[in-house]
């Protein structure tokens, strides 16, 4: 009996599916211009924008169970099709794409084995203009028996599937189709212990398609109203610069024609779409303000404004820097200048230049600044620029005059010094060991003819008669450079010095340099008192009494 209640139910939704699919295709045909005379339907409450937020669906499945009853007496025994059955749905949907979704279905026209599912799960749909794609997945239980007339057993039951609806203009489009719906299911049945011939397990993957009717109730959100807004490009001109002012609406409905319209405070506007232009020619400073408006129909929320502002500037001075290459010059040289003027507004531009010292010329970006009988020293160059308003602006730069090179006095040179006291019976004589640096002092000094020659002698501070020695040995060095190295007699002085040193001290002195200034301390030597003395060793002395005992005849 409740087998063929559910056949009856089921093939009564296969008919009204049927005709609810034979009654959209015609709205559709009609809809699409087929010559008929009803008027056009308005366009359905609910759509892509605004989608329902309860759906009822009810229709015809079919299942197809694949997977048999394993049993160890009787072998596995597969299950078969079921070509009736109903299935139902409640769908709470929390947003335009997310909701939750109860499920039942029965498929008692098997051959005794029947199948009655519930579950609960997630549904994500997404609404386009016509047709909803959907896509679910459920988690519960099966209530199903099996083939030898197995007795009614429980198990899980997870359903993986999609479809697609299809929105019709009935009822404000509250009444829909599901056109499809394709789904796995999964279904466990456990009917024992497979020893015994009433037991066995099943573990069932099933395809199920679905169709029936779908019952839209309430709505997501309302219609948006139309929301239009406008920019101003630029936001700040100068008189006679052009203004683009672009609008920019939406929650339009695609399926009507909006017009706009445009107004300023200032200038004129032209355009019928959503840009304008503004004129600015001869327009005075300050702050003006466009306003756009855009209509698609005459309800509330099909009409919007918008206002952008934008403001008209003054004319603005030029600006100008300038440099000079090079910054520093030599007394009478020149240097150039080079000036780059800027107007915001583009205008006209002429250059004219001043300086505290020296002659500048020059009327364009270049000019040339001359030196002669400027003192030394910096000078500022002015350079001005004046647009076709008679707008200024200056910069300045700089050029250093250098003063007049004046080479550094001549200082006396410290050659190298040469050294006494190896001679213990001699501490004044010149030995070989002092040929190195005689010999580079006579060097400098055919070198440099124009110069003089300083021989400071020194003396130990143990030394007897210490300033003799001193003198003595200045006297024997000055002796060497004019007798061995052939340098003029007149162009060596000798000195004594302080410093307390067995050594003499040579010293080159350019033309031009005070000896006494540079070297300090020194004391110039009488030579008419001082006698050279021979690098030669003296001969031995002769002893009488050794030649006597030498002649006494041998004892």
């Amino acid at each position: 009996m409740q087998a063929s209640l559910l056949r009856s139910l089921s093939r009564m939704m296969v008919a009204f599916c049927a005709l609810g699919v034979g009654t959209a295709a015609l709205a559709q045909t009609t809809a699409s211009g087929t010559p008929s005379s009803a008027p056009t339907p308005a366009a359905p409450a609910l759509n892509q924008n605004n989608p329902s937020r309860v759906d009822v669906f009810l229709g015809y499945s079919y299942l197809a169970p694949h997977g048999s009853l394993k049993n160890q007496l009787f072998g596995n025994t597969p299950f078969s099709s079921v070509d009736y059955g109903a299935i139902g749905s409640a769908t709470y949907f929390f947003n335009k794409y997310f909701g939750a979704q109860l499920e039942l279905a029965a498929h008692p026209n098997g051959k005794n084995d029947d199948f009655y599912t519930g579950g609960i799960g997630p549904v994500f749909r997404f609404p386009l203009q016509d047709v909803t794609p959907f896509a679910h997945a459920t988690v519960g239980a099966v209530r199903g028996d099996g083939p030898r007339s197995l007795p009614f057993r429980y198990g899980p039951a997870l359903v993986v599937g999609g479809g697609m609806d299809y929105a019709t203009p009935f009822f404000g489009g509250k009444l829909g189709l599901r056109l499809f719906q394709a789904d796995y299911e999964y279904m466990h049945l456990n009917f024992g212990p497979v020893t015994q011939p009433s037991g066995g397990r099943a573990n069932l993957n099933a395809a199920r398609l679905s169709t029936g009717l779908l019952l839209h109730l309430g709505s997501i959100i309302p219609p948006p109203p139309v929301a239009y807004a406008c920019v101003a490009s630029p936001a700040a001109v100068y008189p006679g610069d052009p203004v683009t002012v672009t609008g920019t609406a939406t929650n339009l409905n695609p399926k009507k024609t909006a017009t706009y319209s445009w107004s300023s405070t200032g200038g004129k506007v032209s355009g019928t779409s959503n840009t304008t232009t503004v004129d600015t020619n001869g327009m005075d400073p300050g702050s003006f303000t466009v306003t756009g408006h855009v209509t698609e129909g005459p309800k509330p929320g099909q009409s919007a404004d918008c206002t952008a502002t934008f403001t008209m500037q003054a004319f603005q001075p030029p600006t100008i820097t300038c440099s000079a290459n090079p910054t520093t010059v030599k007394p009478g040289d020149s240097s150039t200048v080079t000036s780059s003027g800027v107007s915001p507004q583009n205008r006209p531009l002429t250059y004219s230049y001043s300086a505290s010292a020296g002659q500048i010329s020059g009327t364009t970006n270049s000019a040339s600044l001359a030196t002669q009988g400027a003192p030394t020293g910096p000078i500022t160059v002015t350079c001005t620029v004046t647009d076709d308003k008679g707008q200024t602006a200056s910069a300045t730069t700089t050029v250093n005059v250098e003063a007049p090179y004046v080479p550094p006095a001549p200082k006396s040179q410290k050659l190298c010094a040469i050294a006494f006291g190896r001679d213990t019976k001699r501490p004044a004589r010149v030995d070989n060991e002092a040929k190195a640096c005689l010999d580079d002092v006579a060097l400098n000094a055919q070198r440099s003819a124009d110069s003089k020659l300083v021989v400071v002698g020194e003396a130990g501070t143990d030394a007897k008669h210490g300033d003799k020695l001193a003198a003595q040995r200045a006297v024997n060095t000055k002796a060497y450079l004019v007798e061995e190295k052939g340098v003029d007699a007149t162009r060596i002085s000798v000195r004594t010095g302080p410093t307390g040193t067995d050594q003499a001290e040579n010293y080159l002195v350019p033309a031009g340099a005070a000896f006494d200034t540079d070297v300090t301390g020194t004391t110039a030597v009488d030579e008419t008192t001082v006698k050279v003395q021979s690098r030669k060793a003296p001969a031995p002395r002769k002893h009488h009494h050794a030649k006597k005992a030498a002649a006494a005849p041998a004892q």
